[in-house]
């Protein structure tokens, strides 16, 4: 019998940064709402369940607006997981948070943010990212 498979190229038009952290995710998205004038709010965790292999749950704050859409999510799943590599991007497993803006200009355009979220103390490392070079970015569109 002859197997057909799907193959969906998604294209994926938002900015996304990872971030090294040792804070707290509320510590973290309390920061961000005070730098960045946000609202971020805790919102029901992601749920990848990944039949027969486990599940992950990922930790998800948003803010949204008319025009803009600003998640912060962590990268390693909070429940305890009998996966290899519990993460919602295992392409970057060294980064502890992930930052996925939509439609970003102004202080929250793409060169703006990573200054400015460099120059928490509370960040350690931030760097940007191509979503569409990783291998996993299926698990970023909501």
């Amino acid at each position: 019998m002859k197997m057909l498979t799907l193959d969906v190229d998604y294209d994926c038009d938002f900015d996304l940064f990872g971030i090294v952290s040792s804070s707290r995710e509320h510590q973290l998205a309390w920061k961000l709402n005070h730098v960045l004038r946000l609202r971020l709010i805790k919102q029901q965790d992601l749920i990848y369940d990944l039949l027969t292999r486990g599940r992950l749950v990922i930790s998800n704050y948003l803010h949204a607006t008319e025009t803009l859409t600003l998640r912060l999510l962590r990268n390693r799943s909070v429940d305890p997981s009998p996966l290899k590599k519990p993460f919602l991007a295992p392409d970057i497993k060294e980064y502890d948070y992930l930052i996925q803006v939509s439609n970003g200009s102004g202080s929250l355009a793409a060169e703006e943010l990573l200054q400015q979220l460099t120059a928490l103390p509370e960040v350690q490392y931030v760097c940007q990212f191509d979503p569409n070079s990783l291998k996993f970015k299926e698990n970023l569109l909501f």
